[in-house]
C-alpha cells in the first residue's frame, strides 16, 4: 500500500502581518496609539481583513489583532520590542510572539492565530518542497522567467537604488539577475527545458 500523500502548509502561502510593512504604514512611529485594518487580496479580491490596534505610547507597546477565524472571534495582543539598529540610528521593530517567545519580524496565520514560524509543525515555504532538479532549472533559468517581477521591483515607489552615493546591495543583486536574464539564449532555454 502506497505511503498517503502530505501536503504541508507553506508559510508563502498564509497571511502574514510583517513589522517593515507596518512602519511603511505609518503605525509603528513613537508615542502613538492607531487603529486600521489590514486587508489581504488575491488577483484583485480581497480574501481576507483584520482589524488591528497599535499601541506604541505605553512602556510595553503592542499591537491588538481583533478578527474572525472560521466564525470564531479572535482577539489578543502581541507584544512589540526594539533593539537598536546595527546602522546605530534608531532602532528595529520586532514582534514577541506569544508562543515562543522569539523575536520575529513576520507572524504567519495558521490554525488561527498571529504566530512566529517555530510556533507550527509541518509548516513548509514552497522552495522545500521544491525537487533538486527543479531547484537546479530554477538557479540557472529563474532568473529569465521572473524578469518583469524584477524590472517591477527596481521601478517601485520607494526603491532606493543608491545609498550616500553608493549602489546599494539590493539595486546590484536585481541588475545581476536581470542581466543573468538577458544572457540566456533561445538554445540554452530549450536545452534546459528537454532535459
Amino acid at each position: 500500500m502506497p505511503k498517503p500523500h502530505t501536503f504541508p502548509i507553506l508559510y508563502d502561502d498564509t497571511l502574514q502581518i510583517s513589522t517593515s510593512k507596518l512602519k511603511e504604514w505609518k503605525y509603528l512611529n513613537a508615542e502613538q496609539i492607531k487603529s486600521g485594518s489590514l486587508t489581504w487580496s488575491r488577483n484583485g479580491n480581497q480574501t481576507a481583513s483584520i482589524s488591528i490596534r497599535v499601541n506604541t505610547y505605553e512602556e510595553q507597546s503592542f499591537i491588538e489583532l481583533d478578527y474572525k477565524y472560521r466564525g470564531e472571534p479572535r482577539n489578543y495582543k502581541v507584544k512589540l520590542v526594539t533593539k537598536p539598529s546595527n546602522l546605530g540610528n534608531g532602532f528595529v521593530w520586532y514582534f514577541l510572539c506569544p508562543q515562543t517567545k522569539k523575536r520575529c519580524r513576520k507572524l504567519y496565520l495558521v490554525g488561527g492565530y498571529f504566530l512566529h514560524r517555530e510556533a507550527f509543525n509541518g509548516c513548509m515555504y514552497e522552495t522545500q518542497t521544491q525537487s533538486k532538479k527543479y531547484r537546479e532549472l530554477d538557479k540557472t533559468l529563474g532568473a529569465y522567467f521572473r524578469t518583469d517581477d524584477l524590472y517591477e521591483q527596481l521601478y517601485s515607489k520607494h526603491f532606493k537604488k543608491t545609498y550616500a552615493g553608493k549602489p546599494t546591495r539590493k539595486y546590484l543583486r536585481i541588475m545581476e539577475q536581470i542581466e543573468r536574464a538577458e544572457s540566456v539564449s533561445y538554445l540554452d532555454l530549450e536545452r534546459a527545458l528537454m532535459s
